[in-house]
């Protein structure tokens, strides 16, 4: 049995931990919100590319217009989906050097702060990587004036 004093330094880590768990349920939905905006932008350029053998001269040029877009807003949800998920990963390490440096009374927080900074650059530039795609699939939507 464990005495009280690791009992309770084992509860401060759990708490401390805490943070990166909420952290990466947050981008677990992020992530779910990419996978899903790849599979629409897969499910159209599908479409279209079946149905581009069928088409006429300007209605196949707009296609492939769209095919072009669709394959540039792919590229971002790619690089979007690997960084977020490359930053999950190293939320994972935070928590498991958490936990590994307070099992082995290491000092780790100088570890700990790098992981979360690398962590926190990676969804930062994930995030701009979907803003991007955002922009790029909003781009080609025209409203007309009332």
């Amino acid at each position: 049995m464990l005495p009280a004093t690791d009992i309770t330094g084992i509860a401060h880590v759990i708490q401390l931990a805490v943070a990166p768990v909420f952290l990466l349920t947050g981008v677990a939905g992020l992530l779910s919100v990419l996978v899903n905006r790849l599979g629409r932008v897969v499910d159209r350029f599908r479409t279209l590319d079946g149905r581009l053998t069928e088409l006429q001269d300007e209605a196949r040029q707009s296609a492939e217009s769209e095919m072009a877009v669709l394959g540039r807003r792919t590229w971002f949800i790619h690089r979007a989906i690997a960084l977020c998920t490359g930053g999950a990963l190293l939320i994972c390490m935070v928590i498991a050097t958490l936990f590994v440096g307070s099992l082995a009374r290491l000092e780790v927080s100088m570890i700990i702060a790098s992981l979360f900074i690398l962590a926190m650059a990676s969804l930062v530039v994930g995030l701009l990587f979907f803003l991007r795609e955002i922009q790029l699939s909003t781009g080609y939507i025209h409203v007309l004036p009332r």
